[in-house]
């Protein structure tokens, strides 16, 4: 598995909203055996994630997702066998109802819970890998290898995103547009850059999560296009043309024809660079039928937008839940950096090679990253 298989997800016309394009996506059917729901965490949405004896991840997490694989084909999850998680909301088909407790720091970025159902941060597993990526550094004292990193650990990498309610736009097209009959997911563009992908097993599910989207985490390039772009171009649908439509039956046929040049259009323009793209997938969690993974992307330069996220797939590889982030190009030089010093053995002088440039050069770019700690001090 290298890619995202998006079928049975059908892409609608387009809600333009200013600089915000939303494009609902579709299924014909719900996928049976899993369904999700969320946990709201109270306070000012900082979070702690012990991830191991000594390390944590701090940022903002205002919710959190479980999702259930015990329930039968077609139905919801039962309000009743739903644990009470500390510091949260939980709720069955209606409002979710608020528990006032504060919230206390998390176990793990996937966790177990009681039943068939597993509690995990959505986008901070995906945002936990970009961060850790080769960030343990060389498994032997390499001569470049920092004395103060092998006595003391390495300082913490961090990374800035925007809260969704930053993004000029978002939160007015997600209110002000309806939910399609049967949707199930959204593709979120800015000036035409596709900011977001966001998919559920369930259409009522999206109901219950579509406005979460305003608390989700959104690169600098994001916000950047939002705040700074002009409004999308809305461009009309023409049915019929030089036919003469006679009927309803006709008419009906013409718009059908629109939408599946939509479809097309959409999959092989606008969502291009996510769906053509081949990564590297790492599985999280296990869940019978069901795979929880998070993926990376190549951190090939100038091959347009790169997008890390996770996913949950069912045994075909089919795609019931999905979220995106949009790396910036700084983000992504960076990870190509760290991948390329990885690749080369940790050895500057063949990672140097490597990327056409000199050991003096690589220090430099290091450096600049961040990466300071990861070289000795006479280097």
């Amino acid at each position: 598995m290298n890619r995202l298989e998006l079928t049975g997800l059908t892409a609608r016309p387009s809600q333009v909203w200013g600089g915000v394009r939303l494009v609902p996506l579709v299924r014909e059917a719900p996928v049976e055996g899993l369904r999700l729901h969320r946990e709201v965490y109270e306070g000012l949405g900082t979070g702690v994630v012990e991830l191991g004896p000594r390390d944590r991840y701090v940022s903002y997490i205002p919710h959190g997702l479980v999702a259930d694989w015990s329930v039968e084909d077609g139905q919801a999850p039962e309000a009743g066998r739903q644990s009470a998680a500390y510091g949260t909301q939980f709720g069955g088909g209606g409002a979710p109802r608020a528990v006032p407790l504060a919230p206390l720091p998390h176990h793990r970025m996937a966790k177990r819970r009681p039943g068939d159902r597993l509690r995990f941060l959505p986008l901070h597993l995906a945002l936990e890998g970009y961060l850790a990526l080769h960030f343990g550094g060389p498994s032997t004292a390499w001569e470049e290898w920092s004395r103060t990193a092998l006595r003391d650990g390495l300082s913490p990498r961090a990374e800035d995103a925007y809260l969704g309610r930053s993004v000029r736009g978002l939160g007015d097209a997600l209110r002000i547009f309806e939910i399609h009959p049967g949707q199930c997911g959204v593709m979120v563009y800015v000036s035409d850059a596709l900011a977001a992908a966001f998919v559920v097993p369930h259409p009522d599910d999206y109901r219950l999560l579509h406005a979460s989207l305003v608390e989700d985490l959104y690169g600098e390039l994001v916000h950047q296009y939002a705040l700074y772009g002009a409004p999308v171009a809305q461009v009309p649908v023409r049915i019929g043309g030089e036919a003469h439509i006679r009927d309803l039956g006709e008419l009906r046929a013409a718009a059908l024809v629109q939408e599946r040049a939509w479809e097309e259009a959409h999959d092989t323009l606008f969502a291009r660079e996510l769906l053509d793209t081949s990564y590297a997938f790492d599985q999280v969690y296990r869940m019978e039928s069901f795979t929880l993974w998070r993926f990376l992307p190549p951190f090939v330069r100038d091959t347009g937008g790169q997008h890390i996220g996770e996913t949950i797939t069912d045994h075909r590889g089919r795609v019931a839940y999905l979220k995106t982030f949009r790396l910036s190009d700084a983000q992504i030089r960076r990870g190509h950096l760290l991948r390329t010093v990885a690749g080369a053995g940790w050895e500057l002088d063949r990672a140097a090679a490597a990327l056409g440039s000199s050991r003096r050069e690589l220090v430099r770019r290091m450096r600049a990253a961040g990466f300071s700690a990861l070289l000795k001090g006479s280097v």
